[in-house]
């Protein structure tokens, strides 16, 4: 039996950043990881797969990096862990020991056993599986009417990328009044829904599926909760994602309400040198203190870096504090996105707050070739003038402008100091000196606080 210093369960993109960063920082220690599939996926390119991409193997992900600086990589599911010897078993019956444990295990798609008919064959899911969405891609090639059952991110972006397939006939059924309604306020998830409309997807909103019918085990539509029927050639489930921790809870880890591994801001188990970073593991909010549900790539490898640095040893002191979900995503040509507290999350959690709202172009001037209207919207304490969260909509700089609101977030930083930021600004890439949106969305939040204390 082979034993390592650091055994790593999982390959997903927080196994892989753990797994880089420790190597780097401790180069001779003999680091493990173990993977299901020999090719993995970027997460939140697989809806790109099935128009933007065409091709699975363009969304492909692995440890190079990690297999570069030195570690090993093993590909043989895991089966069973023994915390108490310190020991992992595979199922191909070999067993190796460790010093430490890093369960990065990821997520699963939720599985709608609650839909009668969920098991007809061509009901699919959007999983995190190369074999699976390799699978998927070349079965979805000849199907006219697809629905897809979930407007969130990765339901919304797979309609609308299969929808610019102009062969192909999409429906999407959300529960909500709005598409994206768990990330975006009201307003941004109107204006997220109404685009995606817009891109040939026949949205079906505050609907519930009744059904999925299929005669001789074969799907051929959906029924609605208001009696209408669809025609369907597939049926996709993107109704979420839970903790991948069977074998955690097996081995005796404790989860938390929401089936997470429970883990301290440094990614550390209730056991001795056992730890779990990524979308298994239990996050809190940074603003609410509450436990968070938030399945991010970013977020992952933002936890996977602190693990990494500190598996042997505080060598950042500052943990992962919370949660504050960044999220972004383009339809339609529109780009949107969203960080921290919005109506939605603020209001119960009785978290006080005032909003602001500036649009410019994203060039200067607005004439300028590929300019772009672009909309900030910031949350704002009162009390303080500290930034909550923000929304950023309209051209392709939101991407990068939800990251700096996301940063002013996290340390804390306040309106007033919001409007003092230095900026460089240029008119083929920035908003006009004159009228840079963040500073200007500060500018009005001011008065408006100025405004309640007269």
């Amino acid at each position: 039996m082979k034993k390592y210093d650091v055994v790593i369960i999982g390959a997903g993109p927080a196994g892989i950043i753990t797994g880089v960063t420790a190597k780097k920082q401790n180069p001779d220690k003999s680091i493990l990881m173990i993977r299901e599939e020999e090719k993995g996926l970027v997460p939140c390119g697989i809806p790109y797969i099935f128009n933007n991409l065409n091709s699975v193997d363009k969304n492909s992900m692995g440890p190079k990096a990690f297999i570069d600086l030195g570690g090993e990589v093993r590909t043989d599911p895991v089966i069973d862990v023994n915390i108490n010897n310190k020991i992992v078993k595979v199922q191909s019956g070999e067993q190796f020991s460790f010093e430490k444990l890093v369960f990065a295990t990821g997520s699963k798609a939720v599985v709608a056993s609650f839909i009668p008919g969920y098991d007809l064959k061509n009901v699919f899911y959007i999983r995190k599986s190369y074999n699976y969405i390799d699978h998927l891609f070349n079965e979805l090639k000849d199907k006219k009417n697809i629905i897809i059952v979930g407007g969130g991110f990765i339901g919304a972006e797979m309609a609308e990328q299969l929808a610019m397939n102009t062969d192909k006939n999409i429906s999407l059924i959300e529960s909500e009044k709005f598409c994206f309604s768990k990330a975006f306020s009201h307003t941004l998830s109107e204006i997220a829904t109404e685009e995606l409309e817009k891109s040939n997807v026949n949205v079906h909103t505050s609907t519930l599926i009744e059904e999925v019918l299929g005669e001789n085990g074969l799907v051929d539509g959906v029924r609605l909760n208001n009696n209408k029927e669809i025609k369907a050639d597939a049926v996709i489930f993107a109704v979420g994602y839970k903790p991948n921790v069977e074998v955690a809870i097996k081995s005796g880890l404790q989860t938390n309400t929401t089936g997470a591994i429970i883990v301290d801001n440094y990614g550390r188990t209730l056991e001795d040198n056992i730890y779990a970073v990524g979308d298994c593991s239990q996050t809190l909010g940074f603003l609410t203190g509450r436990s968070d549900y938030i399945m991010l790539a970013s977020t992952a490898t933002a936890e996977a870096r602190i693990l990494g640095y500190n598996l042997f040893g505080i060598k950042i002191k500052n943990s992962f504090a919370g949660t504050i979900g960044v999220f972004s995503t383009k339809i339609n040509e529109l780009a949107m996105a969203a960080a921290g507290l919005n109506e939605k999350n603020a209001i119960p959690s009785n978290i006080d707050f005032i909003t602001s709202q500036f649009s410019a172009f994203d060039r200067h001037p607005a004439s300028i070739k590929d300019s772009s209207s672009l909309t900030v919207k910031l949350y704002v304490s009162p009390s303080d003038g500290s930034i909550l969260g923000g929304e950023v909509w309209g051209g392709d700089s939101a991407g990068e402008i939800i990251n700096i609101i996301g940063l002013a977030i996290q340390k804390e930083i306040t309106i007033y100091e919001l409007i003092s930021f230095q900026i460089g600004t240029h008119p083929l890439l920035t908003s006009a000196p004159t009228m840079p949106v963040i500073i200007k969305a500060a500018e009005l939040a001011l008065s408006k606080i100025k405004s309640l204390k007269n």
